[in-house]
């Protein structure tokens, strides 16, 4: 099963990574500079990427093996079906749960709720491409 799950656990993994990198590094940079006092100097964040890069791919082995245990029809369309649900969920908890915490504005919240939903739609459409059902 590991074998069978190798190849999309990483496609899956580099496709979030390059999303993320273009969410946040791109679209919400602008957000990021307005609120800097409230994050870690830049050093601190680049000293702790290793943390994001782990999570993000544990992260990824429980995106693709929930699929793979509970999707039975595996198509593109189960897939985006099942990333915009995994999405809307880790968005809640990233955004608003976040907001909640620190003094982060509206804006930022709302884009991660946002973003998360995007990058596991389509996520969740790769997985539907290249995890599909064996022909009988």
């Amino acid at each position: 099963m590991f074998k069978k799950l190798l190849l999309p656990i990483i496609i899956v993994f580099v496709c979030i990574q390059v999303l993320d990198g273009l969410f946040h590094g791109v679209i919400l940079s602008g957000l990021y500079q307005q609120s800097a006092a409230i994050w870690r100097p830049k050093a601190d964040m680049d000293r702790m990427m290793w943390i994001i890069y782990l999570s993000t791919f544990l992260q990824t082995i429980g995106f693709v093996y929930i699929y793979y245990k509970l999707i039975n029809e595996k198509s593109p369309f189960r897939g985006l079906w099942f990333g915009l649900t995994f999405g809307f969920t880790v968005g809640v908890g990233m955004g608003y749960s976040t907001y909640a915490m620190l003094p982060m504005p509206y804006a930022l919240a709302f884009s991660w709720f946002i973003g998360c939903i995007i990058i596991y739609g389509i996520a969740g459409l790769v997985l539907g491409l290249i995890m599909k059902e064996k022909k009988a």
